[in-house]
């Protein structure tokens, strides 16, 4: 069973409420007109969202799934701790804004500064996946995780925009492409993914294909770069003399 809510001409605070009180694990919502931080703080629910949600869908997500069949806004799992957030369609500036854990999957394109301040501890390592493509400022001061940008439909020019990894000093993108993005920091190296480093990500290439469609061994058979940065401490040298 499943609860629905019909989100027209609703505050985003009374679609929340109807969430948390329901008895039933799975909620569709529909007729959503651009209401911000729809489930935010949302534990154990599974949410299907029909319409275009606002700012910070997802926000501080725990144990729980987002499904958005269409467009989202800015700050798509904004600090979610764990669950899936996918989304059918595009969305805006900063998906995955200082995300702990968990996975977004986004089968159209991203804005600019997407995964900024990512973060990762232990085995908590969250996943920003990117099917299309992305703006500038990718994975801006990244901590931790894996951000992955396929490229989808995009293969005669790099997916990504300029300013890969600034400030980034932990985790890994990959990118599917056979152009380096421009502008990318010193502290960042960039490498051709070896097939290790591939298996490192079929398992999240697998869960996009099996949620949008594709097939994941044609995905990993192109020429993937692997971004990193260069040292365990990359900006050490800005604070201290040697």
């Amino acid at each position: 069973m499943a609860i629905e809510i019909n989100a027209q001409n609703m505050h985003f605070k009374l679609i929340n409420e109807q969430i948390r009180a329901s008895s039933e694990k799975e909620v569709v919502i529909n007729n959503t007109i651009g209401q911000r931080f729809i489930g935010s703080g949302c534990v154990g629910k599974d949410i299907h969202i029909h319409g275009i949600p606002g700012n910070a869908l997802g926000a501080y997500l725990t144990k729980s799934d987002i499904t958005v069949y269409g467009n989202a806004q800015d700050a798509l799992g904004d600090t979610m701790n764990d669950g899936t957030i996918t989304v059918f369609g595009n969305c805006g500036d900063a998906p995955g804004y200082g995300m702990r854990d968990g996975k977004i999957l986004i089968k159209g394109s991203a804005g600019y500064r997407a995964g900024i301040h990512m973060k990762q501890y232990m085995e908590k390592i969250p996943v920003l996946m990117i099917g299309g493509k992305v703006g500038d400022f990718l994975a801006e001061y990244q901590a931790g995780g894996k951000i992955i940008v396929l490229g989808l439909g995009y293969e005669d020019t790099c997916p990504v925009g300029s300013f890969c990894g600034t400030g980034m000093h932990g985790g890994a993108i990959y990118i599917r492409t056979d152009i380096l993005p421009s502008g990318l920091p010193s502290q960042v190296d960039a490498f051709d993914a070896t097939d290790a480093d591939k298996e490192e990500i079929r398992p999240e290439i697998e869960l996009f294909v099996s949620k949008f469609g594709g097939n994941a061994d044609e995905i990993l058979a192109s020429h993937f770069f692997k971004l990193v940065p260069d040292t365990k401490n990359p900006y050490k040298q800005l604070y201290v003399n040697n």
